[in-house]
């Protein structure tokens, strides 16, 4: 087995990336990513004898038993914050990529079935929305193979990608690799552009993801409003799309529809995306289209 892809590596593209030739030209490859887990957390209606609370409005239920409190925000965000956040993006006629676990696909079939339709892509987020770290090596091969299966029933084709809950297992990526059909995975947050690595001897590609440009932050106290949120998008926006002149990047921004799925917040995203459509040179684009544009014009090495 070999483990040289779980190496670090702190020098990256150096100082003098690669022009990634995004098409017309772009400055900037904007995705726009939604986080859809709610069904898929730890609850007790699914066995697992905890309510899930992370990136919710509470967590701070302090009883044993079910939570119904915490199920209930889950809820919301395939009830309510996941249609808002599609008619955002539909009445701007932009695209964006679903982190989707699989049994959450499952319990909101309108959604999935939605998914081609408004042109928006896949990128496997897990069978459930659990720690990898926590299954054994035959377990995770496992909830892949199953994730795969179910995501293909439920949106009528395969993830192209795949993404970890917060981070990969050590066998994650030789599993992804294993199973095969995986254009990408977003298990990184070491870059602005993508890059090959090295898995079992084959060349595997890493389009990275941030946690910066993010709604996570509601959660974790870092913002408490729309206008934040706007703010630190657009900062970011401006700096790469200044830098894109003489040296494109990409950026991703990580949604979540119990977070941003709500009003005050959604404001925030709704200033955002006006921002963004102000500006020429953008590519809007999912996932995929990313990983498909870095194959063609940047082979693995030797290929």
């Amino acid at each position: 087995m070999d483990d040289a892809h779980l190496e670090r590596d702190f020098v990256g593209y150096g100082p003098m990336t690669p022009d990634p030739k995004w098409p017309n030209g772009a400055h900037l490859a904007l995705n726009l990513v939604i986080n859809y887990e709610e069904g898929s957390e730890a609850s007790f209606p699914d066995g697992d004898g905890v309510s899930e609370s992370a990136l919710t409005e509470g967590g701070a239920g302090g009883f044993a038993g079910r939570d119904l409190a915490a199920e209930s925000m889950y809820e919301y965000g395939s009830r309510v914050g996941i249609w808002r956040v599609v008619r955002l993006l539909e009445a701007r006629r932009m695209t964006a990529t679903v982190f989707g676990c699989a049994v959450a696909l499952e319990r909101n079939p309108q959604f999935a079935q939605a998914i081609p339709k408004l042109g928006f892509d896949v990128c496997c987020h897990g069978l459930r929305w659990e720690r990898v770290q926590n299954l054994s090596e035959a377990e995770e091969r496992d909830h892949i193979a199953r994730a795969i299966a179910s995501i293909e029933a439920t949106t009528g084709s395969p993830p192209a990608g795949w993404y970890c809950r917060y981070g990969p297992s050590l066998n994650t990526r030789r599993l992804l690799v294993e199973h095969g059909g995986f254009l990408y995975d977003s298990d990184a947050y070491n870059d602005e552009l993508p890059y090959w690595t090295q898995v079992d001897g084959k060349p595997h590609l890493v389009v990275p993801y941030s946690l910066g440009t993010n709604d996570v932050k509601f959660a974790r106290g870092g913002m408490s409003t729309g206008q934040q949120f706007a703010e630190y998008l657009c900062d970011s926006f401006d700096m790469l799309y200044r830098e894109g002149a003489t040296a494109p990047k990409m950026m991703s921004v990580g949604l979540h529809l119990r977070l941003v799925g709500h009003p005050g917040r959604a404001a925030g995203l709704e200033r955002f995306l006006d921002h963004v459509a102000r500006h020429k040179d953008v590519w809007v684009c999912n996932r995929a289209d990313i990983a498909r544009h870095w194959r063609a014009n940047f082979p693995p090495p030797g290929a």
